[in-house]
């Protein structure tokens, strides 16, 4: 029983004494990690901010050291105090009082939750602290903050807004997966500097267990631990953008399945609309072929353009079906009754298109990976100590993640290439999408004009079957002169619903280019 005490106080004084020693290279060292932090020489982060360290002297600005009587200064305790019992007399006691429990001590005060906390379930404790992560990771974030800024262009209450909450809602988001591993990668990862403790056992070569208890601390590293960090940190924008990137992609899926069925309905009803006039033509011939004033051959013709509007009627019927049965099974409720295309501008946005924030991401992910790399190839500094069955020791090591070779040299240059790389595909990645951007811009002009000339020639072409119909009336035109000319002004009119629903095509795949069909903060 003595051995197993006297192990134990060896252990946590060993541990204390790492943590003494930690606290010696720096002061102050959050709990948290800043992952701004332009230092790449210590493993632990740079301290901004308040800190914590139960042997770290504190600030000389802060606290003043208190003297004996005869003048001589006093070596502060930093336990002073933390057992006191509240109502304690001295100069500092209402002071400390205010971290005690009422009748306890303030060691006790670390571990009674909060008053307010009280009266929150379960759940709802674990939403406030996620909501509060999310804050704080924002704030570290500049990639975050700005998708959660994004505001979707798509009209509220419009139906495209429908149509986007109702996929949404049924979206299984398995991008949401890896996003949630990222942060918990981070997280992990923002404690690396912390010592790290494990058993060792083992069979000796003469049938002994031999069991210690191993204790590491980095001392120096070249920023490797600090790469970890800030590839953690990468990793979550990374995740982030491609969850708002995935959740863009099944939005604009959605709307270019309505706007499919949109665009067929629109045919089919043109399609009813000519059939039921070219079956009055139809009766025209069939009864001036009966009294004998008309050839039958007009008659055979004017049913075989019923015959091919008939065609084309079923078969926009039949897009439109499949159109909305692709889309229901995507939505979490029928979007039968969801009718019209509303208008949105797509023209001057100052949003970065969301290729481009996922070409940055991957940058400093890829130079954190980099740092990392090249830290493996430099020795760097690692107290150590173990207690246990075969002992108690206590030492420095230096150490390489990486044996020194011939090739050493060009790795090197190899990991600063990469680096180089890295700024040039976010180079690339803003090309080509201001690329595809220009593109569709100019594509939606032409098309915003074809339309313009299509609904002109259409006007045009009811104008001039009006003039037909009353000529025909009149004793001065055909019944076939009237019929060519009703078929140009039903192309017409198929031809300007096809350039309603392009142009409405153009503008979400900008929106979509831009990640703005689904506001930042929803996703």
């Amino acid at each position: 029983m003595g051995s197993k005490v006297q192990t134990g106080l060896l252990v946590a004084g060993l541990a204390m004494g790492l943590s003494g020693c930690v606290s010696s290279i720096s002061e102050d060292i959050p709990f948290v990690s800043r992952f701004n932090s332009d230092e790449t020489n210590l493993a632990q982060p740079k301290a901004e901010g308040q800190g914590f360290s139960l042997f770290g002297s504190k600030d000389a600005t802060q606290t003043t050291a208190p003297s004996s009587k005869d003048g001589r200064d006093v070596a502060s305790n930093p336990f002073k105090g933390l057992f006191a019992k509240k109502g304690t007399s001295g100069a500092n006691a209402s002071d400390e009082s205010v971290a005690q429990n009422a009748g306890g001590t303030k060691f006790a005060a670390l571990f009674k939750p909060k008053a307010q906390a009280t009266d929150l379930s379960k759940e709802e404790r674990q939403a406030q602290k996620d909501y509060e992560a999310r804050v704080r990771e924002s704030a570290e974030s500049q990639i975050i903050s700005g998708l959660q800024s994004r505001r979707s262009l798509l009209p509220s209450g419009s139906a495209y807004d429908r149509v986007a909450d109702s996929v949404l809602a049924a979206n299984s988001r398995a991008a949401e997966a890896q996003l949630r591993a990222a942060r918990l990668r981070a997280v992990a990862a923002s404690k690396n500097w912390l010592p790290s403790i494990g058993p060792s056992i083992s069979l000796s070569s003469l049938g002994d267990l031999v069991a210690n208890l191993i204790v590491e601390q980095v001392l120096f590293d070249n920023g490797r631990k600090k790469a970890e960090r800030a590839f953690a940190k990468a990793d979550v924008e990374v995740a982030a953008v491609n969850l708002s990137m995935d959740t863009n992609q099944r939005v604009f899926t959605a709307l270019d399945l309505y706007l499919r069925a949109q665009k067929a309905s629109e045919k089919a009803d043109l399609s009813t609309k000519a059939f039921n006039d070219m079956s009055h033509f139809e009766y025209i011939m069939s009864e001036r072929v009966r009294g004998g004033v008309s050839d039958r051959s007009d008659l055979v013709v004017l049913r075989q353009k019923l015959a091919e509007i008939r065609s084309e009627m079923a078969s926009n019927q039949e897009a439109r079906n499949t159109a909305m049965a692709e889309l229901n099974a995507m939505s979490i409720r029928p979007l039968e009754d969801v009718r019209g295309l509303p208008d949105f501008k797509v023209n001057g946005l100052g949003t970065k298109p969301l290729p481009i924030l996922l070409a940055e991401a991957e940058k400093e992910r890829a130079i954190a990976e980099a740092t990392m790399e090249r830290a493996g190839h430099l020795p760097g500094l690692k107290a150590s100590g173990s207690t246990g069955t075969s002992g108690n020791s206590l030492g420095l090591n230096v150490t390489t993640d990486s044996l020194l070779n011939l090739g050493t040299g060009a790795s090197l240059k190899a990991i600063e290439a990469t680096k180089e790389g890295a700024e040039r595909l976010v180079a690339q990645a803003r090309e080509d999408s201001n690329r595809r951007l220009r593109a569709l811009e100019s594509q939606l002009r032409g098309v915003q004009r074809q339309s313009g000339e299509a609904q002109n020639l259409t006007d045009q072409s009811k104008k001039s079957l009006d003039l037909f119909q009353a000529q025909y009336k009149a004793g001065r035109r055909q019944v076939m002169d009237v019929v060519g000319v009703y078929e140009t002004y039903a192309r017409q009119q198929q031809s300007a619903a096809d350039l309603r629903s392009k142009g409405a095509r153009i503008k979400l795949e900008i929106a979509n280019e831009m990640g703005l069909l689904a506001s930042g903060a929803e996703i």
